[in-house]
């Protein structure tokens, strides 16, 4: 798993050129079939529209499922410079979809690509960010004198209490970047001098927002 940047809400733009209406949405999507139902759903709210052109990136890095089409305009003057605008936006888990409505002015193949990539770039201008981080749940057992040192130890490496569970000691459910793990492991250990362990129960993808929305 890959921590990587994501969009943290959908956002959209308007502007227009040589007449044309250009309609640019973005928004996260973690999977084909979420990036299929936004398209969809856009297309759905401007069936008036002369086009509908969509991309999307699913994944990061080397591990990625991508996937534009024109939606009519002359190929490879839409699709393409959308998602490569996505692709070179350090975003993964992203969809845009930019819809055209066209204003009688022609702009040939170079207008269209500019058209479309000017669109895509506009909507990720300062489009609020979240990080999607590799996490761990992890259960710490501790006697009740422990807890004060068990908040410190969770915010310094930058975990997040999920539940406690009271009972003749505190169970309590943390969840840990992958990353901060061991350095947890390590710390617990060592103040509670070999006494206290952590056990991992469950890996996933966690969002944490970097930018307020």
């Amino acid at each position: 798993m890959n921590r990587h940047l994501i969009p943290a809400e959908e956002r959209r733009i308007e502007n227009t050129v040589s007449n044309s209406r250009f309609i640019a949405t973005v928004s996260p999507v973690f999977n084909v079939e979420e990036a299929r139902q936004f398209i969809t759903r856009i297309k759905n709210e401007f069936p008036g529209a002369t086009h509908n052109v969509p991309a999307y990136i699913i994944g990061f890095g080397s591990s990625v499922i991508n996937h534009c089409n024109d939606d009519g305009e002359p190929p490879g003057t839409a699709g393409r410079p959308a998602l490569a605008v996505l692709s070179g936006s350090g975003f993964g888990d992203i969809a845009v979809v930019v819809t055209r409505y066209i204003g009688g002015t022609k702009l040939g193949t170079g207008g269209l690509v500019r058209a479309y990539g000017d669109a895509v770039r506009q909507v990720l201008t300062d489009l609020p960010r979240a990080e999607k981080i590799p996490t761990y749940t992890i259960l710490v057992t501790a006697a009740y004198t422990w807890y004060n040192r068990l908040q410190t130890l969770i915010r310094n490496h930058n975990g997040k209490m999920l539940e406690q569970d009271l009972a003749a000691d505190i169970t309590f459910t943390i969840q840990l970047p992958v990353e901060s793990f061991a350095a947890f492991q390590r710390s617990l250990m060592d103040v509670s001098h070999g006494n206290l362990q952590a056990v991992i129960i469950s890996t996933e993808d966690s969002i944490l927002q970097l930018d307020p929305i």
